[in-house]
């Protein structure tokens, strides 16, 4: 049975079986479920980049003060990017603000710049996780797509999909076909 495991980032978790061989090695990109090398291709663009709610606070004109990212939370492209100061926080809104209700939605990210802009934050002594790290900053080397290229191809297929709760069942639809 796999071990899930988290790479470069606490918060996304993968299959250990999945990524790894049983050597060790980083198995070929193709042999990965969609899933995971969208969000290994992701992890190649915000490792070692800024938190979010620094990033927030500081603002593009003083990024050096921003800390670097220690944890993610949410989907590839609406994710919450976390040091190790301001994880409690994120963790305080999804558990006791309602931060639970948007995740897997559009609104995650979003929702959550929000609400710390507003000045929600955790309360002093507010328990975060308690991680097991094993080499944090070490993350694998696969070849991977450029993240840029990678990110525009999810949102073209993105693009392409249905949203089915916004049809109208009892209507009739073009087929496409003869009329």
């Amino acid at each position: 049975m796999s071990e899930k495991i988290s790479i470069g980032l606490r918060g996304w978790r993968f299959d250990e079986d999945e990524v790894f061989t049983e050597t060790g090695e980083v198995r070929p990109f193709d042999e990965m479920s969609d899933d995971t090398r969208r969000r290994l291709v992701r992890l190649t663009a915000i490792f070692s980049g800024p938190c979010d709610a620094c990033w927030l606070i500081h603002g593009d004109e003083n990024i050096e003060e921003c800390n670097e990212a220690a944890a993610v939370y949410g989907e590839p492209l609406n994710e919450a990017v976390l040091c190790d100061e301001h994880e409690p926080d994120f963790l305080y809104w999804f558990r006791e603000e309602g931060g639970a209700e948007y995740a897997e939605t559009d609104e995650f990210e979003e929702a959550f710049h929000e609400w710390f802009l507003d000045g929600g934050r955790a309360p002093e002594g507010y328990a975060g996780l308690e991680h097991v790290d094993t080499d944090p900053r070490d993350l694998p080397t696969p070849d991977l797509p450029d993240p840029e290229e990678f990110a525009d191809e999810q949102e073209q297929d993105e693009e392409k999909r249905i949203d089915l709760r916004n049809m109208e069942f009892d209507r009739d639809y073009p087929t496409g076909g003869d009329t």
